[in-house]
């Protein structure tokens, strides 16, 4: 069996990892796609190739496993192109014949990136984290989490829904957890994270692992921005990228229960090329900006994303890892300072205010202060 050079495992073997890491028994497993515990074990042990796209389908939803990584794994293992993708081009003779045009034209492999990313960013998704505590806003989340506190009428969620939709983004997810019955839209997609008590961001976001692929805009759920930060953020064609705030300074002033030394700062190159960021040790003077809570993946961006955090997870669980106690409290900067560190560019899309962070009480106040004198453009 020849295997896919492209990932580092064969089908059977990641199934059985994913299987074995969910502590489901291959007997139960075997029971719920509805085939015969010889013939999976067969599988794992790559004794057989992989079965019908029917039961991939299966495997994908019991393993939370993106799908179209174990399509294209599955057509590995008879060495052919991934099943989707191959019914796709048969009922699709046209695509057999552009398919003929690239090869003919033979374009590189940068130049079929580009036309991925052009064509990917019409349809960009979102991915909102919203399982956090919020303690800090005291009474206010006794019994909502902070997505859904009011704003003018309308709640911090809605607001960043409508600024989504502003621009055609309309596959959302959202990770829930604290007072997750209290989270009820239509059309989102919910994934729940049943350990927020006891992680933090980074791991949060991996609650939601199936949808990150493509190109994808992750987002704090505790931040109020204006539709231009998703216009911004849009037009970014880099493969990580942080929104970074540069006017920055002002919405500190006078804000006591977050001072400015809580700030995720970013310092960056002359290429807009992140270096350091998070709660940096060092005069505040010398950065650059603020993280706004906001990054987007483009598809190989996604791969990299995932691909970092599992080896990382791996080594540092229940160990520090940057600035965190440990991997399992680790914050998204945290993550994206072991990117840089390791070589990986993270790129920094540059905005001039247009959001707020509601972390406190002070801040919530100041917020429906700015709604009641319409001075906000949210």
């Amino acid at each position: 069996m020849v295997k896919n050079n492209r990932y580092q495992e064969s089908f059977g073997v990641l199934i059985r990892k994913l299987r074995i890491k969910k502590a489901i028994g291959q007997r139960e497993l075997a029971n719920r796609i509805g085939v015969a515990p010889s013939y999976l074990n067969d599988i794992e042990k790559n004794k057989r190739t992989a079965p019908k796209k029917e039961l991939i389908k299966k495997i994908s939803d019991i393993l939370e496993i993106n799908l179209g990584l174990l399509y294209d794994l599955a057509g590995s293992s008879k060495n052919k192109i991934a099943p989707d993708i191959e019914e796709y081009i048969l009922d699709n003779p046209k695509i057999s014949s552009l398919l003929r045009t690239i090869k003919e034209s033979k374009i590189s492999n940068e130049e079929i990136e580009q036309l991925e990313n052009k064509f990917n960013k019409s349809n960009t998704k979102a991915l909102i984290i919203a399982a956090g505590l919020g303690s800090r806003l005291k009474k206010h989340t006794e019994d909502l989490p902070k997505c859904m506190l009011d704003f003018g009428g309308k709640t911090l969620l809605q607001r960043q829904l409508e600024a989504y939709k502003k621009f055609g983004i309309e596959n959302i997810s959202l990770i829930r957890g604290y007072k997750k019955e209290k989270i009820r839209y239509k059309g989102i997609k919910y994934f729940e994270n049943t350990d927020y008590k006891n992680n933090n961001i980074l791991n949060s976001i991996f609650y939601a692992e199936k949808v990150i692929n493509g190109n994808i805009i992750i987002s704090y759920s505790d931040i109020l921005f204006d539709s231009s930060v998703v216009q911004r953020t849009l037009e970014s064609n880099h493969d990580i990228s942080v929104v970074v705030d540069i006017d920055w300074r002002g919405y500190y002033v006078g804000r006591k229960d977050h001072p400015i030394s809580e700030a995720e700062n970013v310092i960056f190159n002359s290429n807009n090329e992140v270096e350091k960021i998070g709660k940096i040790n060092t005069g505040k003077e010398e950065v650059h900006g603020e993280f706004i809570g906001m990054i987007k993946l483009t598809n190989r961006g996604a791969k990299i994303f995932k691909q970092h955090f599992h080896r990382l997870k791996k080594i540092y669980w229940n160990k520090p890892f940057q600035r965190a106690k440990t991997f399992q409290k680790a914050y998204l900067t945290d993550m994206m300072q072991e990117l840089v560190d390791i070589g990986v560019k993270v790129h920094c899309i540059i905005i001039e205010s247009g959001w707020k962070e509601i972390d406190t009480v002070e801040d919530y106040k100041k917020a429906l202060d700015g709604f009641k004198r319409k001075l906000t453009k949210i």
